[in-house]
């Protein structure tokens, strides 16, 4: 006997078999239990769930004489006369190749004639939706008033195509997919029968690619069996999927996911140049990367990716160094090359474009890349990567009681930059402090003295606070105290733009617009300011927060006019 593909030699033959869409089998057992059978169902839902062995199974179910539990005994006259594939009683027909007017018509005449061996004649129509449009509506008059003995079963994956008027007239069952574990069961059942051995990890493997298809998934079985002549492997199953090797793709998404854009580009080229399929090395790519998000994630994220111990731990090494907002843009990035490679004609080259853009987040501006940034400035804050500069805390004299200061809005002069001294050092460049001298002290510039500029008439005070230093070094220690504090993202990329000066002992923020400054000064962010000031030893009275330009200037010109209207009424400004 010729040999039988794994997927027709293990075909349900009885409603029991079916692999879950107990929905479905549940109302088709009920129906031929009680005998009330309609005339006309639709079976939609993807591939290879189960909808044309259903369809064979009823059919011989209800012409069955003695049914079991809903299913053909194969035992009675009905029975085995159907199990003739000569048989006239159950016809399938492939709508694919014959969707025209005349096939349909064909199948009107016959339908007339009563059943041989059993009591219904059953049209199994497979991929129905393919029927053109004049083939439908020669079916449409049969299917609405068929003969007493006529059954149709329509079948179809995309039930989007077929017309309201066929669907109407239909009792429609929508199969869904197969979850992973019962297909892993169901493949274990395959190979214990025909006695092949296999690995754990192998069956999960094959299972995942199947993708809730139980024939895709022995249709790839199929060829894992022919290619393994012993126990079959969880690398057997790589290599006949055609992936690239486990470690090896690890190893390009840890430097994808670390910023090493040059590590990142030689191993795509070697991939490339290995004759890997550029889709085939998106799919291995996409599939780690969500690999590294459920481990990163979730708990159990051993059991639910069901990898080998050495794959799993590679994953898990690779997640937590990575950060979630670089897993997400990559993620993204290398989901939207997987959309656009069937319409380029150099997929090689968007693939390599890829790769520098999710491997160089600092060449980028979207919010993600920045996001990226920040949290990897963040990660060498805190492994001492970047050093910040010792600084020793003056001891603050003791203060008078002072009122909160309320918050002003004043019309100022251009504001004109603090100049650096001759004896200081110039900055460093951005290569040098990781794109931004804020974050760390150290890079500050430093002056040998500190001196303040004197006006005509008065000395400046010299501002006592925690920190030592002029404006600018001020400024990067109120950032980092800032960063400290929760739900700070906003309020720090903000504070970070605005312009700053001492007035007299007084820190003093500018900005000229109107929506800025009311930003900085509603109740959810002025809390976050005054508290990152007094962590630096500034107290409220030692900073303040001004509006510039036409803004402050309408908005003087408005409260001069309201004091005037309400003469003699006490108007506090905040």
């Amino acid at each position: 006997m010729a040999y039988l593909a794994l997927y027709r030699a293990f075909r349900p033959t009885s409603l029991n078999d079916v692999v879950r869409q107990e929905h479905i089998v549940t109302v088709l057992k009920n129906q031929i239990a009680t005998g009330r059978v309609g005339h006309a169902y639709l079976f939609c839902g993807p591939r290879g769930t189960g909808k044309t062995s259903i369809a064979k199974i009823f059919a011989m179910s209800i012409n069955c004489e003695n049914p079991v539990d809903g299913s053909p005994c194969g035992k009675c006259f009905a029975c085995r006369a159907l199990s003739d594939p000569a048989n006239l009683d159950i016809s399938e027909i492939d709508a694919a190749s014959n969707n025209g007017v005349d096939e349909m018509r064909d199948l009107r005449e016959k339908v007339q004639y009563p059943p041989v061996a059993g009591k219904y004649k059953v049209y199994i129509i497979d991929e129905v939706h393919m029927l053109s449009p004049g083939a439908f509506n020669a079916l449409l008059k049969t299917l609405e008033e068929p003969p007493a003995h006529a059954v149709f079963i329509l079948a179809t994956t995309e039930s989007a195509k077929i017309p309201a008027t066929i669907l109407s007239r239909c009792m429609r069952f929508d199969f869904k997919l197969i979850p992973q574990a019962d297909l892993e069961e169901r493949l274990r059942y395959v190979f214990d029968s025909i006695g092949k051995k296999y690995e754990s990890e192998a069956i999960s493997a094959i299972a995942r690619a199947g993708a809730g298809s139980v024939r895709d998934m022995l249709s790839i079985a199929d060829t894992c069996v022919s290619y393994a002549s012993g126990t079959l492997t969880y690398a057997d199953v790589t290599t006949v999927l055609g992936g690239a090797d486990f470690s090896g793709v690890a190893a390009f998404c840890e430097a994808v996911l670390c910023g090493n854009a040059g590590e990142a580009f030689e191993r795509a080229e070697a991939f490339l140049a290995a004759g890997k399929s550029v889709g085939v090395l998106v799919k291995d790519v996409m599939n780690f990367l969500n690999s590294c998000a459920v481990a990163k994630i979730c708990r159990d994220g051993k059991n639910i990716l069901a990898l080998p111990d050495s794959n799993y731990a590679e994953v898990l090494r690779v997640a937590k160094a990575a950060d979630g907002h670089g897993l997400l843009r990559a993620s993204e990035i290398f989901a939207e090359v997987e959309q656009t490679l069937k319409y380029s004609a150099s997929p090689r080259i968007l693939f390599e474009t890829a790769v520098l853009k999710a491997s160089m987040p600092k060449n980028d501006y979207d919010i993600e890349a920045l996001l990226t940034r920040i949290a990897a400035l963040e990660k060498r804050l805190e492994d001492g990567a970047i050093v910040q500069a010792a600084t020793t805390p003056v001891e603050k004299e003791p203060e008078p009681t002072v009122a909160a200061k309320p918050v002003e809005r004043v019309i100022e002069k251009p504001l004109v930059k603090e100049s650096v001294a001759p004896e200081m050092e110039a900055p460093p460049d951005e290569e040098e402090t990781g794109g931004n001298v804020y974050f760390d002290e150290g890079f500050l510039p430093q002056k040998k003295t500190v001196e303040k500029p004197t006006v005509a008439t008065t000395s400046t005070p010299t501002v006592k606070t925690g920190v030592k230093g002029d404006a600018k070094s001020v400024f990067g220690t109120f950032l980092r105290s800032l960063r400290k504090t929760g739900k700070s993202g906003v309020l720090f990329a903000i504070c970070m733009d605005l312009e700053y000066a001492y007035e007299g002992d007084t820190f003093t923020f500018y900005t000229d617009s109107e929506t800025i400054y009311n930003s900085l000064v509603k109740p959810e962010h002025y809390p976050i300011i005054k508290a990152s000031f007094e962590g630096i030893g500034v107290a409220e009275s030692g900073f303040a927060i001004k509006l510039r330009g036409k803004a402050a200037d309408t908005f003087n010109r408005d409260l001069d006019a309201l004091k005037q209207t309400f003469n003699g009424v006490k108007i506090d400004v905040k």
